[in-house]
């Protein structure tokens, strides 16, 4: 069965001098596709998370491929019945992933990347490596890597402070960080690289990427992602998640069953 919603993600650390001219003309392109979600563009790249029809989407993509700073973009890709973002908006942003380091240049230098399938291998032959999640504590909870290091982050930009109390000890041993998409990874990859962590890769593609090519193995629970549908399994469907409706946080299908969960009011952790 055809789904009848594309929704693809994507990103390039590339510089856009022109961004201000760029946008209205990108937004006013996109919604006469029919199209809703967010691009982002700053003076460091592009980062998009957009849903459509899959002739709009094939648009969309047409149209930034004759820009040949955006060509070819790497994309992660899944299907939905239902539209998952409110709107179409486009945005010009500092960074499109904040940090506050604004010496850390992705585009200039990262940490090498390792694929979905060798990083599997590595787990699968239990190789010595420290896997570590770069995300903030509410995605942790709706799942993670089997003995993820988790960091305990609130925000990203709480990330460089946090990994200088990591132990010593870590720094000589292989890490293998991890995000939704890959994005934060290209900028956190940088910071530990110069914290003085001797080895580092970033997963290509992050988590979606891993579920697109090695499914749910070494997985435990689901994907937290930016919009409607809160949460994705291994297998990139929908799943029962929800977002508490005053603080936001998500919510697992356990969770939606606690008696401090009342609908629209309050939930397990903004229950007075």
């Amino acid at each position: 069965m055809t789904r009848e919603f594309v929704n693809i993600a994507g990103y390039r650390f590339i510089s856009i001098p022109d961004r201000v001219e760029m946008r209205w003309p990108l937004r006013d392109f996109c919604v006469e596709l029919g199209m809703k979600g967010t691009i982002l563009l700053s003076g460091e790249g592009i980062n998009f998370f957009v849903s459509g029809t899959q002739e709009s989407i094939h648009q969309f993509l047409s149209h930034l491929d004759e820009d040949e700073r955006f060509r070819a973009i790497p994309l992660k890709i899944s299907y939905s019945d239902n539209q998952p973002f409110k709107r179409m908006l486009v945005r010009i942003k500092k960074e499109i992933i904040s940090m506050g380091h604004e010496e850390v240049k992705p585009e200039v230098f990262t940490a090498p990347s390792i694929s979905p399938k060798d990083f599997k291998s590595w787990l699968d032959e239990g190789k010595e490596i420290i896997v570590l999640d770069t995300r903030n504590d509410y995605e942790l909870r709706l799942g993670k890597f089997e003995n993820a290091v988790d960091v305990g982050i609130k925000t990203f930009r709480e990330f460089p402070e946090a990994i200088k109390k990591l132990p010593e000890e870590m720094k000589s041993t292989p890490v293998v960080m991890y995000c939704t998409g890959g994005i934060r990874c290209e900028k956190a990859s940088v910071v530990m690289l110069e914290e003085g962590f001797e080895s580092v890769y970033q997963l290509e593609g992050g988590i979606l990427g891993y579920f697109e090519e090695c499914g749910g193995d070494h997985w435990e629970g689901e994907c937290f992602v930016f919009d409607r549908r809160v949460g994705l399994g291994p297998d990139l469907e929908e799943t029962a998640s929800i977002l508490c409706y005053e603080c936001r946080e998500p919510l697992l299908p356990d969770e939606q069953k606690s008696d401090n969960y009342i609908v629209g009011t309050s939930c397990p952790y903004c229950a007075p």
